[in-house]
């Protein structure tokens, strides 16, 4: 699908009308077109395959210990206000024969961040993708840290030790179930 920032760039001189602003100012002249890279940037998560990226370090071995890469950042958008949020994965997985080079876990993180996104969703796809590609024993999926991404808690900030949401997904014989903070069911599960 061919992408057109000039298109993108007017939606966005015309948002900055409804709103009062005045586009012709010096501070908001390069805004619509800096906008439009931003999102695009921020959403060019579909146009990477994430199978891609594990078959491409994918090998055999006879390995049956926890692999864990922790404290991956994440930034993504909000599917609901187009609000960014971030925080911090945590990705685990005991393998069965087949291992992936480390560094493609946090490749993986980032290709499903840069789309709009629900933690929910982010958290499956993720685990979803490692359980199809290595056939996997067992995974954990822990995102830690996610602040709130809604237009009334601009002011919140993270603390340093309990987190202010956490989604936690585990993943055995290829279901996938999210838990929310308290350990039970995460909405729709």
């Amino acid at each position: 699908m061919a992408h057109d920032d000039a298109k993108l760039a007017e939606l966005v001189r015309q948002m900055l009308l409804e709103l009062g602003e005045d586009p012709e100012r010096e501070g908001l002249l390069k805004t619509p077109d800096r906008v439009a890279r931003a999102l695009r940037f921020l959403n060019s998560g579909h146009e990477t395959d994430p199978g891609e990226i594990i078959r491409g370090a994918l090998f055999e071995e006879d390995y049956d210990e926890m692999v864990l890469v922790k404290d991956i950042e994440l930034y993504s958008l909000c599917e609901h206000h187009m609000l960014p949020f971030h925080g911090r994965a945590h990705v685990g997985y005991i393998p069965k024969g087949k291992i992936v080079g480390l560094s493609k876990i946090p490749r993986i993180v980032e290709v499903f961040s840069r789309r709009l996104q629900v933690q929910e969703r982010l958290t499956e796809q993720i685990a979803e993708t490692l359980w199809e590609h290595l056939k996997l024993l067992r995974h954990h999926l822990h995102h830690a840290r996610l602040l709130p991404r809604g237009p009334r808690h601009p002011e919140r900030v993270p603390r340093p030790d309990p987190p202010q949401a956490r989604l936690t997904a585990g993943c055995r014989r290829g279901r996938t179930r999210a838990r929310g903070a308290s350990g039970g069911p995460a909405p729709g599960n």
